[in-house]
């Protein structure tokens, strides 16, 4: 039951409700996501604007509910608009209706790197995709280019506050660029056939930072770190990225490799600098991608073991130390499980291991969906028929197939406006399959070992995600 947090002053009425993912179809639409009854509470109708408030504040169009949505008290948006109100899923968010102007003047910014694709007529482009959305001076705005989102920084509008564009709104490209304006982030929602690993993923590291009083209450430590381990490209590093972005902690992303130097003790001395660096930007995670690179079995190591031992000491000090690991998480990843030493793999160390499985029909299907959200393709492209032909794919290798097919369309006409089946036919011929049966074996065969060493079973989900 969603109840309004008006008074009896006649001010305007706002509820709080808990932020959402939305489904791939409403990115970049400015459009949030609210139940009949959050409506009728803040007294607003379908295509209303409502302004929403987090850490800042910014607006969007109200559209209804999903028809399979039961809880009145979402509100479904997408990553960019989480993005502008500095919200991430579970949160809790104020929204009311909103008082806005028509937009005289909206001014955008790029990167960099981008000025240069800016050519004329670009700007007309630009405000026709734009049309009707509301926007508030610092907001985020991505538009299609090409089939890939373009973000741009609102630096000012006219007149101050809650605008909406129209017809007659002035749309302008700054000449100044907004210096590392990122791309969009990575998101859960930019992950496909992951779903129940992504819940497992956020209770470990999400719940411990964001609810630490749970485990308080409950005397508990809370987990300390997860392995992320499957087949190459099933998603294990950008699983990683999004929860950089949804957790809203510090993130401290290192390779392997990168770890390691010639002199004498400056590869421990990393170790050491990066878990203090952590320990300083708490609440924070560490990603130690290719993590079998870092702590291999001991005494198998090539040519100086020693210098790959002292490492391993130090990682395994640093982890359950003297130093406490508060409100700090390590996520570590490997397609090579079984070079780990086993040392790191014991409770209090990593003290969860996710099997990321390659994707199955239906996670292929919204895989595909995923990438070809902004390709135009035409009536005779099925995804469902594009699934089927794709055993053995990964993720990144149905990323690269769609690239593909696009690189096709345009070498079949470079004035191409759709993507074609016969362009993704052509494309299945030129990008191969990745994991082989072999592998799905090894994997097979290791998870049973890990069972018998630690419990990789699915936990029962908590209620609060």
């Amino acid at each position: 039951m969603v109840r309004s947090l008006s008074d009896e002053t006649g001010e305007k009425r706002e509820i709080s409700l808990r932020v959402a993912e939305t489904k791939q179809k409403d990115y970049g639409r400015g459009k949030v996501r609210l139940s009949a009854s959050a409506m009728e509470a803040i007294g607003v109708e379908v295509g209303d604007v409502v302004e929403l408030f987090a850490k800042r504040r910014s607006a969007s169009i109200a559209w209804p509910a999903y028809i399979e949505d039961q809880e009145d008290d979402l509100v479904r948006m997408d990553p960019l608009t989480r993005q502008n109100i500095g919200a991430s899923i579970g949160d809790k968010v104020l929204v009311r209706k909103a008082t806005y102007k028509r937009a005289e003047v909206v001014k955008l910014a790029v990167s960099a790197s981008m000025q240069g694709s800016i050519q004329e007529g670009f700007q007309a482009y630009v405000k026709k995709k734009l049309f009707d959305f509301v926007v508030v001076q610092g907001d985020k705005v991505a538009v299609t280019l090409l089939g890939q989102p373009m973000m741009f920084v609102v630096v000012y509008v006219r007149p101050s506050g809650i605008v909406k564009i129209d017809d007659d709104t002035q749309v302008l490209i700054s000449d100044k660029p907004v210096e590392e304006l990122e791309q969009r982030p990575i998101t859960y929602d930019d992950i496909g056939g992951l779903d129940d690993v992504i819940l497992r993923v956020r209770e470990m590291i999400e719940l411990p930072m964001k609810h630490p009083e749970l485990f308080r209450r409950l005397g508990i430590e809370p987990p300390k770190g997860v392995l992320l381990y499957g087949p190459p490209g099933v998603g294990k590093t950008l699983l990683a990225k999004a929860v950089a972005t949804e957790s809203e902690a510090n993130f401290i992303s290192i390779k392997g490799p990168e770890i390691y130097s010639k002199w004498v003790g400056e590869s421990e001395r990393a170790i050491r600098s990066i878990f203090r660096k952590a320990r300083q930007s708490a609440p924070c995670v560490v990603f130690l991608d290719e993590v079998e690179s870092i702590a291999p079995i001991r005494g198998l190591a090539y040519g100086d073991s020693r210098v790959s031992e002292n490492v391993i000491s130090q990682l395994l000090t640093e982890l359950d130390g003297m130093e406490e690991l508060e409100n700090i998480v390590v996520l570590a990843a490997t397609n090579r499980p079984d070079m780990l030493d086993p040392a790191l793999l014991r409770p209090g160390r990593l003290d969860m291991l996710v099997y990321i499985p390659p994707p199955d029909l239906q996670a292929r299907k919204e895989i595909l969906r995923i990438h070809t959200s902004r390709m135009p393709l035409t009536e005779d492209v099925s995804l469902d028929d594009l699934a089927s032909k794709t055993e053995g794919y990964s993720g990144a290798d149905l990323e690269e197939l769609v690239r593909e097919a696009g690189m096709e369309a345009l070498k079949r006409d470079r004035n191409a406006s759709k993507v074609t089946l016969q362009d993704f036919e052509r494309a299945l011929g030129a990008v191969k399959p990745s994991i082989t049966d072999d592998m799905v074996r090894f994997y097979a065969e290791w998870n049973e070992k890990a069972k018998k060493l630690r419990r990789v079973e699915k936990p029962e989900l908590l209620g609060w995600i």
